[in-house]
């Protein structure tokens, strides 16, 4: 097995990884991007480099832009579709997939994802979730959010010995992960092993992984679909209130249902997207604001502003950096010819810093009249599932940190998480302070 697993890492990753060395080498801005962590630390001075080129410069394996039009056109152009890595291997690649296989189990970015299918799988996908996973359904958990919160909140009031405490670990990963827990009917036990497994699974995004990373992977993705199979038939035997209690049951006008494999995969993606990019949003956030504390102050004195506050932490800081599309046929981006199978990689966090849509886009400003014109969800048909989740978990989790905390403050540098696509801290240290104001 591990032989197997060697060989398609090597037909893979190995393979995307050599190319980016190689291309960082010689001095492609994308790939040097994609190999060094001080620039992921602070990737924005290189898409301003990149802006130059419009509305295309060239990536490191694919077509690249970071403009605001350029990116919307193709997420929500037809003439573009997903970009699985299978799809755009060379054909020696391919070749040794064929022969080995692929994983037993789908990752977010495999298919059946819904992030890895064009209309009409994606289709039937996304209207069966929409019906469970409703905006009513997310604004139901707006109280739930709430009192999560508190209770780590609690939590973290009793912890205060005035020595430093991470707020990943204590508070921005715990809450998404409770919600989404809840969610999809995990038990409370089985928390932090999804915290494990999940940390595990969103190293599956990126492109040109690490041995140790991809083996990693690739296990904890094996054990979140095998669990979740298992957690599928306790579901139907005995379901609860919970959302995908009510997927695994649901049933389309033809009298269709997800079959197992596309259950597991719709799992993951809530997982990822009700989770990951919340973790994200709220470290981001907290970083923003400790660093602006005038606009921490407005939002003390007037909460109504917090709604437009967290799409511009989306904006400014986006939790997801990039995603990519395949041209189905061949079309051109302003007057530049595309052709069929070309692979065009919209850098998000790039568009969203786009100066001919938001004035003076390197400032963070809560006041911002656009913010809600970032595309940190995506947009088109593979706009974010969990969008709505994300924003309500980021508000609810800001706001009452910093209203029962008013003294909270850094205590050392944070640590950003080593994932390219996903863009967030995986530590931050900080002091509570003595002066929390009970709820």
């Amino acid at each position: 097995m591990t032989a197997r697993v060697m060989a398609r890492w090597a037909a893979t990753q190995g393979l995307i990884r050599f190319g980016l060395n190689r291309q960082a080498r010689r001095g492609n801005l994308d790939a040097q991007l994609m190999v060094d962590p001080a620039r992921q630390a602070d990737p924005f001075p290189y898409y301003e480099q990149l802006r130059a080129a419009y509305p295309l410069a060239k990536g490191s394996l694919a077509w690249a832009s970071v403009h605001h039009d350029v990116c919307t056109e193709v997420l929500r152009g037809e003439d573009f579709g997903v970009a699985r890595p299978d799809l755009i291997l060379p054909a020696p690649a391919r070749a040794v997939l064929k022969v080995i296989g692929s994983r037993g189990s789908a990752g977010p970015i495999d298919p059946p994802s819904m992030l890895s299918v064009d209309p009409p799988d994606h289709t039937r996908y996304r209207k069966l979730v929409s019906r469970v996973f409703t905006a009513k359904a997310v604004a139901g958990l707006r109280e739930r959010t709430v009192e999560v919160a508190d209770q780590l909140l609690d939590e973290l009031a009793a912890a205060d010995r005035g020595e430093p405490i991470d707020l990943v670990a204590r508070y921005a990963s715990l809450l998404p992960v409770t919600v989404i827990s809840e969610i999809l009917g995990v038990p409370m036990s089985m928390r932090e092993q999804f915290l494990e497994w999940g940390d595990g699974a969103a190293a599956s995004l990126d492109l040109g992984l690490s041995w140790s990373r991809f083996r990693r992977s690739e296990a904890d993705l094996d054990a979140l679909h095998e669990w979740f199979l298992g957690h599928f038939q306790r579901l139907r035997a005995h379901p609860g209130e919970d959302i995908l209690s009510q997927l695994v049951a649901l049933v389309d006008e033809d009298g269709g249902r997800l079959s197992e494999p596309e259950l597991s995969a719709t799992a993951l993606l809530l997982l990822g997207a009700g989770f990951e990019t919340t973790v994200n949003l709220i470290g981001n956030g907290a970083a923003q604001l400790f660093g602006h504390p005038d606009q921490r102050g407005e939002l003390a004195d007037d909460p109504s502003l917090w709604p437009n506050a967290v799409d511009e932490i989306l904006r400014f800081d986006s939790p997801v950096q990039r995603t990519a599309r395949r041209a189905r046929r061949d079309t051109e981006l302003h007057g530049v010819p595309v052709h069929a199978g070309s692979v065009v990689v919209t850098m998000l966090g790039g568009a969203n810093r786009d100066p001919r849509t938001f004035d003076q886009p390197d400032r963070f400003d809560i006041h911002r009249h656009n913010a809600r014109e970032h595309v940190a969800f995506s947009s088109g048909i593979h706009y974010c599932l969990g969008a709505a989740l994300a924003r309500m978990e980021g508000e609810v989790a800001l706001r009452r940190l910093f209203e029962r905390f008013p003294q909270l403050t850094p205590a050392g540098e944070p640590h950003r998480r080593p994932t390219r696509v996903l863009r967030g801290y995986d530590a931050m240290p900080v002091l509570v302070g003595s002066r929390a104001v009970a709820h």
